[in-house]
């Protein structure tokens, strides 16, 4: 006779041990200080602000829980503060995982099993779920089940488990890889776009004073120039920046000392890294401009597809430095200016 268990709190509180140990290291404590804890701290995105405090207000109001959610757009521009947000605004639980973390049905029947009314599940990289553990979340956004198979063979049945109400927030960097199904059962969809510079550099600075630095609005303005529209980047350089004022400098932040920085680590005006201009310099030199696959780029810069794609590609294509064709990536003038190959006229043949 099979002995069937049932996932449970233990198997929750298991997984989430797992994920704090794997996850919380001392520079994730300081990125988690930096968060906004309230939608009124959060900089940028207004449209989708304004949208998620009526949304919010409303199921407030009604004693319910929020719709479910989704949230699209580029790595690091902060889907993951505004599910946290959304948690903090309601007053309820907040319970976290990530798509490649859920591996068995029996993950995602822990957390959801486990779940308090009303809390907010949110789930990173949503894109990454494998279709069968899809599939268990279709029954329990859109009724509030969860169905579990007992036994095996003909003598199996299926046992129905009554789910309080919760809020699914999803994040993803590649909405396109969703499917329609689990992309349909979304009540609330936002996309989030790239920062402008003074977002930006609203962002830096009241991030250097959550840090202790001192920096001036021109040390602020010069970081945010170079941060590729993402606060994360600007956070992150921030940091960096700030080591930099501390050990040659006497510690403030001045736009001069924030150049200097910028450019020790090898960051350029347009916010270009030395991989970004790797990519340049591959499909200009080496491929004539292009079009070159995206495969093939990613050899040559000995990098993962999956990165250019999601992290690299959006800021360039953004700038216009590249742009996408059918046969694959190609070079545009701004990329040769920029590299100083030409002065500022399109190579002949190429364009």
């Amino acid at each position: 006779m099979n002995r069937i268990r049932t996932p449970g709190i233990d198997d929750l509180e298991a997984a989430e041990h797992r994920l704090q140990t794997a996850v919380l290291t001392p520079e994730d404590e300081l990125d988690q200080s930096l968060r906004p804890k309230r939608l009124s701290e959060f900089v940028g995105q207004p449209r989708v602000k304004e949208q998620l405090e009526i949304f919010i207000d409303a199921a407030k109001r009604r004693g319910e829980a929020l719709d479910h959610v989704l949230l699209a757009g580029p790595p690091g521009l902060g889907k993951t503060s505004l599910a946290q947000i959304v948690a903090s605004e309601l007053e309820v639980p907040f319970i976290q995982t990530a798509g490649p973390a859920l591996e068995r049905k029996g993950d995602v029947a822990a957390y959801l099993t486990a779940l308090e009314p009303r809390s907010v599940f949110f789930v990173d990289e949503i894109h990454r779920l494998a279709p069968a553990l899809e599939e268990t979340f279709y029954p329990a956004m859109e009724d509030r089940k969860l169905p579990i198979t007992v036994g095996s063979g003909a003598g199996a049945s299926v046992v129905t488990l009554n789910l309080p109400d919760f809020t699914l927030i999803g994040a993803t960097t590649r909405a396109g890889l969703l499917t329609t199904p689990l992309r349909d059962r979304f009540g609330v969809t936002h996309r989030l776009d790239l920062y402008d510079a003074v977002e930006l550099a609203t962002i830096v600075t009241r991030s250097a004073g959550i840090l202790g630095a001192q920096i001036d609005q021109g040390g602020a303005e010069t970081i945010a120039g170079r941060s590729r529209g993402t606060p994360r980047v600007a956070n992150r350089l921030l940091k960096r920046v700030r080591d930099f004022a501390e050990v040659r400098h006497a510690g403030a932040i001045d736009a001069q000392i924030a150049a200097a920085a910028l450019d020790l680590l090898e960051i350029d005006d347009e916010g270009l890294d030395r991989l970004d201009r790797e990519i340049l310099t591959a499909i200009c030199e080496k491929f004539d401009g292009g079009p070159v696959g995206l495969s093939t780029l990613a050899i040559v810069v000995s990098e993962e597809e999956d990165t250019l794609e999601d992290v690299y590609e959006p800021y360039l294509l953004q700038k216009g430095f590249i742009k996408r064709t059918p046969r694959g990536r190609v070079a545009t003038s701004k990329a040769y200016v920029h590299l100083g190959l030409i002065d500022g006229r399109k190579p002949e043949g190429l364009f």
